[in-house]
């Protein structure tokens, strides 16, 4: 999972649960906050009530002997007076909840009770205000109040997934600079990502580091490759010329002549394997251009050329099938290489009488290349290993192993996809994905 995903998932959750948190809080004080203000409303209206009383409300009252009684047309308030006994104590006002009928309807009411002296006379003041109202309100604020939190999440987890993606963009930049896109470490651009962030200063500054000691170890790699293929390589032509001098020596027994023949062998042996070595190490420095032009339909023609005699010796069908004309920029020594190598080994494995293969046509636009033969294949264990140096898909014949491990390295080297499959006995097919053409 990446860095930024991280980040934004924990700031959702440190979010999701203080807002839960607070929205629980508030959820719950909800109740006593509309209650504490509900009753306040009704000891304001008690206030202005008791202020306002005057003689002739209290004379009206105690001339007609009855209560003095008020609501409105909704039933939501009512306001009764009543005339009390005399042998009163001074109270506070209580506030409680309860029913009550107002013309044959029954609600709850927050009703205030007042007991009150008014010159010498007693009265009990009673203030009601509906609950439903009260509900309605508390349920209307609790919904907005659920789709204010639901929109303050979710602008919080865009702004900080966009502040993320700002935060570790110079994090992106170096590891696309600075890792994935080197191939060559002479080519490495040194310059630092421009960034605020010491951590990533720091990560830059450390790849530079490396960086410098890889590119060093990276040249010394090469000259050294270079000195040691020098000085085994002139050993062994001394040696050659030597041999071969002494085989022009006249009168030198058949006994020696066949031992200066094997040793010979071998030292044109040795010198395949270095020159080999030297290839696959040159193509892995990248100290090859690629500059030139390949049309693979000629390439292959010309191969087939030099291969004939070969492939008519061990009485091969070459069934040849391209389909259009493809050409790509590479280096064409070193696929003229490459393709050597799959047609020589879809010779030297295959059977007499055989068949060799060769299908090209465009798939998701990119060239696909297939060469099989119907010859000996290879087991599961050594198919595995195709590609190691040193290792043969076939230890009955004559071979370094170093064939598919040119092959693999050229394509490396011109970003080609190599498939292949094998099965005991039946044969080899390799499959080459060129990369697209722009």
């Amino acid at each position: 999972m990446k860095l930024q995903i991280k980040f934004s998932l924990y700031n959702a959750i440190t979010k999701i649960a203080i807002i839960l948190v607070l929205g629980a809080i508030i959820l719950f004080s909800l109740d006593k906050i509309a209650y504490n203000q509900l009753d306040n409303r009704l000891i304001k209206k008690k206030g202005k009530i008791i202020k306002n009383l005057n003689d002739a409300e209290i004379d009206s009252l105690l001339s007609n002997e009855q209560s003095f009684t008020d609501y409105n047309i909704l039933k939501e308030e009512f306001i009764i007076l009543t005339d009390i006994p005399d042998n009163q104590t001074d109270s506070e006002a209580k506030i409680i909840t309860e029913k009550r009928e107002i013309e044959g309807d029954v609600e709850f009411y927050r009703i205030l009770n007042y007991k009150f002296l008014y010159h010498t006379n007693w009265y009990k003041l009673e203030l009601g205000e509906s609950m439903t109202a009260m509900q309605s309100i508390k349920n209307s604020i609790r919904f907005y109040m659920l789709v204010v939190l639901c929109a303050s999440l979710l602008v919080t987890l865009l702004t900080d997934f966009a502040f993320t993606n700002f935060l570790l963009k110079p994090f992106y930049l170096i590891i696309d600079k600075k890792i994935n896109k080197v191939d060559d470490p002479t080519h490495f651009n040194y310059q630092n990502i421009r960034t605020n962030t010491d951590d990533f200063k720091i990560l830059d500054n450390s790849i530079n580091s490396l960086m410098r000691k890889i590119n060093t170890l990276f040249a010394l790699e090469k000259q050294f490759i270079a000195n040691v293929s020098h000085e085994l390589l002139t050993p062994i032509s001394i040696l050659s010329t030597r041999f071969e001098n002494m085989l022009s020596t006249p009168n030198i027994p058949v006994e020696h002549e066949n031992k200066i023949f094997a040793s010979l062998k071998t030292l044109n042996r040795l010198k395949v394997i270095i020159n080999s070595l030297l290839l696959i190490s040159k193509v892995e420095n990248n100290q090859y251009l690629k500059t030139e032009k390949i049309n693979i339909r000629e390439e292959l023609n010309d191969i087939y050329d030099d291969l004939e005699d070969r492939i008519i010796d061990k009485n091969l069908k070459y069934n040849i099938d391209l389909k259009g004309e493809f050409s790509f920029n590479g280096n064409k020594a070193l696929m003229h290489t490459l393709l050597v190598n799959i047609l020589n080994n879809a010779i030297k494995y295959n059977n007499d009488g055989g068949e060799i293969n060769v299908h090209g046509e465009s798939k998701n636009a990119r060239y696909n290349l297939t060469i099989a033969d119907s010859g000996k294949g290879m087991s599961d264990d050594l198919l595995q290993n195709a590609f190691d140096r040193f290792k043969r898909g076939n230890t009955e014949e004559n071979g370094f192993g170093l064939g598919l491990a040119i092959v693999q390295s050229i394509a490396k080297f011109h970003k080609i996809d190599v498939e292949i499959n094998s099965i005991e006995n039946q044969g080899t097919s390799i499959n080459l994905i060129f990369p697209e053409t722009v």
